[in-house]
């Protein structure tokens, strides 16, 4: 009986035609077209028994209320959760990090210069000097370098200029902080490399980080003529 009863449903599936269903637009006008036409919409909002139903159902409203604020909430962690820095942010975050990297160079050289001299390695008065360097370099790299949210250093100066301006700055730092380094480390004493030869490492490989490569070349070779026609040497 069993199969003889799944055999009829087979032939009874096997006789339905299959066809897509009609995606024609209707002939005829829709139960919207008939309300907006009889603007059954205008006269139920101006029925006073609705008003008074939205007056009275408060819980509804403060539901919709808090489904809205969730949304809102939602939208905000969404908007958190893709890990955007305001501008202000990013360009304190990009100051640190170099300035990090700037401090740990003045530190490597500090230990470098004392350890050339064969002194006795002071690490409280480096860390110290490290430390000091940092702050001082955390001011001069956010004035002073480019960023996106903040092209102009200069205020009231044209914009055209700013960049020029900043180029010229720093090829004079690479230019000067070089030369006055080479000069020191033949000329000067111990003590006095040992005080100022860090800070002005620091700055010159800063500065020549900032410039394009064409400038930051001709400092380079501006250094390279001054240590030739002094009759120096790399100490």
């Amino acid at each position: 009986m069993g199969k003889m009863a799944r055999q009829r449903r087979e032939k009874a599936a096997g006789t339905i035609k299959l066809a897509h269903p009609d995606r024609s637009d209707p002939t005829e006008d829709t139960l919207l077209q008939m309300a907006r036409e009889r603007r059954l919409f205008e006269q139920a909002d101006a029925d006073p028994r609705n008003k008074t139903t939205s007056r009275s159902t408060p819980a509804a409203n403060s539901e919709d209320e808090d489904d809205a604020a969730d949304a809102d909430a939602d939208a905000d962690a969404d908007a958190d959760g893709t890990g955007e820095l305001s501008p202000t942010a990013e360009r304190i975050m990009d100051s640190l990090l170099w300035t990090v990297s700037l401090a740990m160079l003045h530190f490597t050289l500090d230990v470098v210069v004392q350890h050339q001299y064969g002194i006795d390695i002071d690490w409280h008065a480096i860390i110290l000097r490290a430390l000091q360097a940092f702050a001082a370099l955390l001011v001069l790299f956010y004035v002073l370098h480019a960023h996106p949210s903040k092209p102009a250093f200069v205020p009231r100066l044209p914009l055209r200029y700013q960049d020029p301006l900043r180029q010229l700055l720093f090829f004079t730092m690479a230019v000067t902080s070089g030369c006055y380094l080479i000069y020191i480390t033949n000329t000067f004493g111990y003590l006095a490399v040992m005080k100022k030869a860090p800070t002005l490492g620091c700055l010159w490989v800063w500065a020549v980080i900032e410039l394009p490569l064409g400038p930051a070349a001709a400092s380079l070779v501006i250094c390279a003529a001054f240590l030739w026609q002094g009759g120096y040497d790399i100490k």
